[in-house]
């Protein structure tokens, strides 16, 4: 049975995006994207987790990394024009974003920010990211999240 369309999934659809809305198992214990690469039974690398930070000159910013990798903080910082980036506190995304932590989307968030995709995800046909709620992910081509995001893609992942 299809859940019902998340905020993400409705903008994509405005946007005449192509997508498919994929579910998995949550495991409360475990939100780490290996964990929802081994539901989907998908390559870590493009499965994709969105994180929050807070920059000393721009405030804050999304990246959206593989699975696989870090933000690295000095790239990140680079991209986006800031001396230094930190991530925000988990009781700040909620508030910031709208979205809860395994749930958390560059798609439709409260306000935009500007956001960074690790640039490696060009590599690849598809990405699955959040759809904006536990359990639920949005398989979508790297550059259909930059424009529905309003994302540009950036070094700001850890090399492995």
């Amino acid at each position: 049975m299809m859940s019902e369309k998340t905020n993400a999934a409705r903008i994509l659809d405005r946007l005449k995006i192509k997508y498919e809305l994929v579910e998995y198992t949550v495991d409360p214990d475990n939100l780490a994207a290996d964990h929802v690469a081994e539901e989907l039974g998908e390559h870590i690398e493009q499965v994709y987790k969105t994180l929050v930070l807070r920059g000393d000159k721009t405030g804050i910013i999304v990246c959206v990394v593989a699975g696989n990798r870090e933000v690295d903080l000095k790239k990140a910082a680079k991209a986006s024009g800031n001396k230094k980036v930190e991530m925000i506190a988990m009781k700040e995304l909620l508030p910031l974003t709208g979205y809860i932590r395994g749930g958390c989307t560059a798609i439709g968030m409260k306000k935009h920010y500007p956001t960074y995709i690790s640039e490696e995800a060009q590599h690849f046909p598809f990405i699955y990211v959040s759809a904006g709620k536990r359990g639920l992910q949005l398989k979508l081509s790297p550059l259909d999240l930059a424009k529905a995001a309003q994302a540009s893609f950036a070094e700001v992942a850890t090399i492995e």
